[in-house]
């Protein structure tokens, strides 16, 4: 500055290093932080891919995705599949019918769902973009060595397994049970 003294962010970042040393939790060291970063960091990168070639974001591609793999699914068992509210499911489905990537047809035993599939053209996109997935998860995975690889997918996978018990665990504790 052209007083000579430092602006407030120089001064918060220069107070006292001590007290960062001794301070119980640090973000960058902060296992659910870090996950938060890769996850982010990973959906970044790839869904450039996937926004230049189509105009998608991330709720598209996971519809896409989860009815290339599956087929014929609902709303609801799409976002149980892919972890994602059904207000984001339901818009995401609605800008790919919007684009003739997905169709819609009634549940006739239940008027309150219906059936999703893939367009010729969704098939054609979800072709087009697995092969692309794939390359890219496979440059990503080259960052762990060989060796370490399957305790990495035994470490996500129990990682995954008690995020799941754990928000089990605060959603029953939240409705008091």
């Amino acid at each position: 500055m052209s007083n000579g003294r430092p602006d407030d962010s120089t001064a918060v970042m220069a107070n006292d290093n001590a007290a960062n040393d001794s301070a119980p939790l640090k973000l960058e060291e902060f296992l659910p932080y870090r996950l938060n970063v890769v996850a982010s960091l990973v959906s970044q990168a790839l869904s450039r891919i996937y926004a230049e070639r189509y105009g998608i974001g991330v709720p598209e591609w996971r519809v896409l995705v989860t009815l290339g793999q599956y087929g014929m699914m609902t709303g609801k068992a799409i976002g149980a599949h892919s972890h994602m509210h059904k207000t984001k499911v339901s818009r995401a489905v609605a800008l790919l019918e919007k684009r003739k990537l997905v169709t819609r047809r009634a549940n006739r035993d239940d008027l309150r769902e219906s059936f999703l599939t893939l367009t010729p053209a969704g098939r054609a996109a979800y072709d087009n973009l697995a092969p692309v997935a794939l390359e890219f998860a496979r440059r990503l995975s080259e960052a762990i060595d060989p060796a370490d690889r399957a305790a990495f997918e035994r470490a996500v996978h129990c990682l995954t397994e008690r995020s799941a018990a754990l928000a089990a665990e605060v959603a029953k504790a939240a409705r008091g049970g």
